[in-house]
């Protein structure tokens, strides 16, 4: 019998009690032992997993956001408890990218019915010790979106609210200079933002940054968007909505480099995100963690 601990975020977008306790019963439906664990504050969730580990449990399932379900995360990286991705929150990008179906209990069953795989993360070491992104970090215009959106919006509007929140900030949209590392090689850039991503999609399965980004393949995508108006980020917006650029190379709205190391600095500082979630300002340094944790997908996405 598969032993899971799910965690729940009360203040998440789509985590009522009644889709809670769905969730759960469809979990024990399939075979699961389910402990039912709901956070209270910052940092629970991570707690709460690291504590699974340590009980020897199976999977750490997590129902809320990329936020918590990335707090959970970092406790399971190199252990051998799988993560559990049950959207609730307003992006929910990592289950976008893993395929997960949107709607918790179809998500819960896609968990029981599915394969455990290894899932590459990316490490930013901050003040306060390592984190980790699962989809992307960036510093910028993306990064002062994600900021200046509050939770309230969040949850009434979901994504919606970030869309709002970038036309509200479109006035203020500007380049900055960006010196960019990537293992050891620099490259300076006039830039609105830099991303740098282990998943190819920031809105699943709409909005493609470009082909063959793969979280598995044991390297991070830079991926910077030169735009300094209203104009030139529709095209850019066009460009990504035709699937992005190839591997090599880029327009000259956007250009692409991989590597495994990535650092950023930039003239003024800019605020800095990770899924989505604000962490300080530049610079940061980023890394990939090739199969850092195991995640259950889909049986469909084999």
């Amino acid at each position: 019998m598969t032993r899971a601990l799910l965690i729940t975020n009360p203040a998440a977008a789509r985590t009522e009690e009644v889709s809670v306790q769905a969730v759960a019963q469809t979990l024990r439906r399939g075979g699961w032992s389910v402990e039912l664990r709901a956070t209270g504050g910052p940092g629970d969730a991570r707690r709460l997993a690291a504590q699974a580990v340590r009980d020897g449990l199976d999977v750490v399932a997590v129902f809320g956001g990329d936020g918590t379900t990335m707090q959970a995360a970092a406790a399971l990286v190199g252990s051998e408890t799988a993560l559990g991705v049950i959207p609730g929150g307003t992006g929910n990008l990592l289950a976008g990218n893993l395929r997960i179906p949107t709607q918790p209990v179809r998500a819960a069953r896609a968990l029981v019915r599915g394969f455990v795989a290894p899932l590459d993360l990316g490490r930013m070491e901050r003040d306060d010790g390592p984190h980790y992104f699962a989809v992307a970090c960036g510093a910028g215009y993306d990064a002062r979106v994600m900021a200046e959106t509050s939770a309230l919006d969040k949850h009434r509007w979901r994504l919606g609210a970030y869309v709002a929140t970038t036309f509200r900030l479109m006035p203020e949209l500007r380049m900055t200079t960006h010196l960019i590392t990537v293992d050891g090689v620099e490259y300076e850039a006039r830039a609105a933002l830099v991303l740098v991503a282990n998943c190819g999609e920031v809105i699943p399965p709409i909005i493609k940054l470009r082909r063959g980004i793969a979280p598995d393949d044991g390297l991070l995508d830079v991926v910077v968007v030169r735009a300094k108006n209203l104009s030139d980020s529709m095209r850019v917006v066009w460009e990504l909505l035709r699937g992005g650029g190839d591997i090599e190379g880029g327009s000259g709205r956007i250009q692409y480099a991989q590597g495994r190391r990535i650092r950023v600095e930039t003239h003024p500082v800019e605020p800095v995100q990770l899924d989505g979630e604000a962490h300080g300002v530049t610079p940061f340094t980023a890394e990939v963690v090739p199969g850092a944790i195991r995640v259950i997908r889909p049986a469909r996405a084999r």
